[in-house]
């Protein structure tokens, strides 16, 4: 079977959907879920990327992604692999965590009745999966956007962008009034299932299994993109990494120029030198580089040199720390 296509533009937006290996749980407890939103923020940050809508599952999550720069691949490697390191640290556990490819479906951009369309899927998907209690709502499933769309708009977390979804649904105020009107149209349409056409079912099914999600003149749009894309399973990752290393580049740069520094004096400074390791630590805040790349653009020495060091930086940290609370 060949591999998904990865289309990657600015703007792009996607749901993003991926399960635990062998159907297996990959969330063991709250405590996990929120180790993954955690992951997740750090995530859109460092690929910056917007969320307008999530759903955590017990064995499975989705998510519907905003890219404003073309980081999908890159962004989704470094959480998939950062949050497995995260929960396999916690169980004591080895290994894989999900299972193979993440399933990724483009959106039309053009028209927002079609984000509006995957969005409501995602929020729907607790009281589809009859995970919600005999007369609940939908926002008594804590581990979905849906309850944050209900908050006011300091409330929530700064990844999450609820105003393309609320316009779309006829919202003009964000606001306490806004989410109630939100949260009263939502519900009648959770209780109204079963009275869905086959029309409706027929784009779920889309939604579910499908590659892309729009008009004609959209997917003629992708088939461009993609033939004009010289390796089509990769796309533009190449050019992606190297959009990264260029800022990763510019932030060790500005570092530098604040200390009056360039980088061949970086490069005489010893390999666990301060001053490396606090440049690493701001390249893995802000970046999904690579600690191999890391430590070959600060002369840190090797990987594992470069590990250890920011390992008994952040230990020395914690003492520092817990001295301070003990005085």
């Amino acid at each position: 079977m060949p591999r998904q296509l990865r289309i990657e533009y600015e703007g792009a937006r996607y749901h993003v959907m991926n399960r635990g290996n062998h159907g297996e749980a990959i969330f063991l407890d709250d405590d996990d879920r929120r180790k993954f939103l955690v992951t997740l923020g750090e995530t859109c940050t460092k690929a910056s990327w917007q969320i307008h809508a999530y759903c955590l599952m017990s064995n499975h999550f989705h998510l519907v992604i905003e890219t404003p720069k073309p980081t999908l691949v890159i962004g989704m490697k470094w959480l998939l692999s950062v949050y497995t390191q995260r929960f396999n640290a916690k169980h004591k556990k080895r290994g894989h965590l999900f299972a193979g490819r993440y399933k990724s479906l483009i959106i039309d951009g053009s028209d927002q009745s079609y984000l509006r369309r995957v969005c409501d899927y995602v929020h729907l998907n607790p009281a589809r999966a009859h995970l919600l209690q005999r007369g609940k709502l939908l926002e008594s499933y804590p581990w979905s956007s849906f309850n944050h769309y209900l908050q006011l708009p300091h409330q929530r977390a700064p990844w999450l962008r609820v105003d393309r979804l609320l316009g779309e649904h006829g919202i003009e105020n964000d606001n306490a009034s806004g989410g109630k009107t939100f949260s009263r149209m939502m519900n009648q349409r959770y209780l109204l299932e079963a009275d869905e056409t086959k029309e409706d079912k027929a784009i779920d099914k889309i939604i579910k299994r499908g590659w892309r999600f729009g008009t004609p003149q959209f997917v003629e749009l992708l088939h461009e993109k993609v033939s004009f894309t010289p390796n089509k399973n990769i796309h533009i990752a190449a050019e992606c990494n190297e959009t990264m290393e260029v800022f990763g580049k510019r932030l060790i740069q500005k570092k530098l120029s604040e200390l009056k520094m360039n980088f061949k004096s970086l490069e005489r400074l010893p390999k666990t030198d301060p001053l490396k390791i606090e440049l690493a630590e701001l390249l893995r805040s802000q970046t999904t580089l690579s600690l191999e790349w890391i430590a070959a653009q600060l002369k840190a020495g090797v990987r594992g040199t470069l590990v250890n060091s920011l390992y008994k930086k952040r230990r020395h940290s914690k003492s520092a720390i817990l001295e301070k609370k003990e005085m």
